[in-house]
């Protein structure tokens, strides 16, 4: 099959709660160095959640000046940090080293919730004159992207996507379709999300969505097990530089893997379960490696969705049997380790594929002793496997019914 231009990756920023980079994550990942804990006292989701997924502390006024950091959501502050540190992987600078109306900003998130409830309680206690000037540059979902762009520079396309838990993914396979469009030369992509508030945290809590129940927090997201019982709420940000290969090499850049294709789709069934037979998923999946003009066999290794609830998992193992039958490529989930992290998953997640393109080593699923008995998996467990593989499969599923899906390849085996 004949093979489309590609975006490569020439930069990775990342904010998480078991790593900065790609491979600190891949690390964590690979030697079960987990992320879960009990939020200690003082945070706000003490004694709200049973455990959570926590990033370091950020000072807003180390990536916003003055005043501006004083009302401006934690999503926001990782994102910029994020970016930053993906621009300095990628020894790019925007005005030096590509035009500014050549740079495009696709960085997504559910927006600043936690700053909105928060000036909501100031009006409350103090009236109209206690809500700050600066709430809506601090929490309008598009206010991560706007941000990126006004710090450093960018004047070309941006914009936000809001499909949930898949705004990352879709974000990297937005990028790739203005790269190929020759709308821009290089795209900041990916996901901050701040989620661990109360109301936040509460509401997924009644839905009986977050584990529970755990004596050791590490313990709690179990991805494909059969004692899964939620999922951990986490917080963090993810920013990818992707560039034109022409682009890349032109200046000389690392390239540390290539965006092939990607897919999406919508299961049109519910808006928080995913459809119990997986072919919204199973479509995407094909999708995606038809778009990067690859054949299913040539995919090494399926860096899962895999949340640890019940319907969400067997939903993805469904769409697993649908596409591969009996004979799936090896797969295994990082979230039982990082925890969710939204949105930010799918960015964090193909980050952690580029590390196993380039190391030839297939990260495992941990806390995943008991699997779940549906469908013919190849689950990667307890340890990493030495694997070196042609090409990655990297799954994000939101609320709503978004699916989308990665292929990864390693840097120069396709047309830039």
């Amino acid at each position: 099959m004949s093979v489309r231009p590609s975006a490569t990756i020439t930069g990775i920023g990342l904010v998480s709660p078991v790593g900065s980079t790609a491979a600190e994550v891949f690390d964590a990942v690979c030697d079960g160095r987990s992320g879960l804990s009990r939020p200690p006292e003082g945070h706000p989701v003490h004694g709200v959640v049973d455990v959570a997924a926590i990033a370091p502390p950020i000072d807003p006024a180390s990536v916003l000046p003055g005043p501006e950091s004083r009302v401006v959501d934690r999503s926001i502050v990782m994102a910029l940090r994020a970016a930053g540190d993906a621009l300095a992987d990628a020894g790019l600078r925007v005005g030096r080293d590509v035009d500014p109306y050549r740079v495009a900003v696709v960085v997504s998130g559910v927006g600043g919730l936690s700053t909105l409830a928060d000036q909501v309680l100031r009006r409350a206690e103090r009236g109209r004159f206690g809500v700050s000037p600066y709430m809506l540059p601090g929490t309008l979902p598009n206010m991560a992207a706007a941000r990126v762009a006004i710090t450093f520079g960018i004047r070309g396309y941006t914009s936000s996507v809001g499909t949930a838990c898949a705004a990352g993914a879709q974000s990297v396979g937005e990028a790739l379709r203005i790269l190929r469009a020759g709308e821009a030369d290089v795209v900041l992509c990916g996901c901050a999300e701040a989620p661990l508030f109360p109301t936040f945290a509460d509401a997924f809590g009644n839905a009986r969505a977050l584990a529970r129940g755990w004596a050791d927090p590490t313990a709690a997201s179990r991805p494909f097990d059969r004692r899964r019982n939620g999922l951990v709420l986490g917080e963090g940000a993810g920013v990818l530089v992707l560039e034109r290969a022409a682009h890349a090499a032109a200046r000389g850049a690392r390239r540390h893997a290539d965006v092939l294709g990607w897919g999406a789709t919508n299961d049109a069934y519910h808006p928080t379960t995913p459809r119990p037979d997986g072919s919204g998923a199973a479509h995407c999946m094909r999708m995606a490696v038809r778009d990067a003009g690859l054949g299913l066999d040539d995919i090494g290794y399926v860096n899962a969705h895999g949340t640890s609830t019940k319907a969400g998992d067997a939903a993805e193992l469904a769409a697993l049997a649908d596409v591969y039958g009996a004979h799936p490529p090896p797969m295994s989930s990082t979230k039982g380790v990082t925890g969710h992290l939204l949105g930010v998953s799918g960015v964090l997640e193909a980050a952690v594929g580029v590390e196993a393109l380039r190391r030839g080593l297939l990260p495992p699923t941990h806390n995943l002793d008991d699997p779940d008995p549906a469908g013919d998996v190849d689950h990667i467990r307890k340890q990493p496997r030495p694997v070196a593989v042609d090409a990655v499969l990297s799954n994000s599923f939101g609320f709503g019914g978004h699916n989308v899906s990665l292929v990864l390849t390693h840097p120069g085996s396709s047309p830039g």
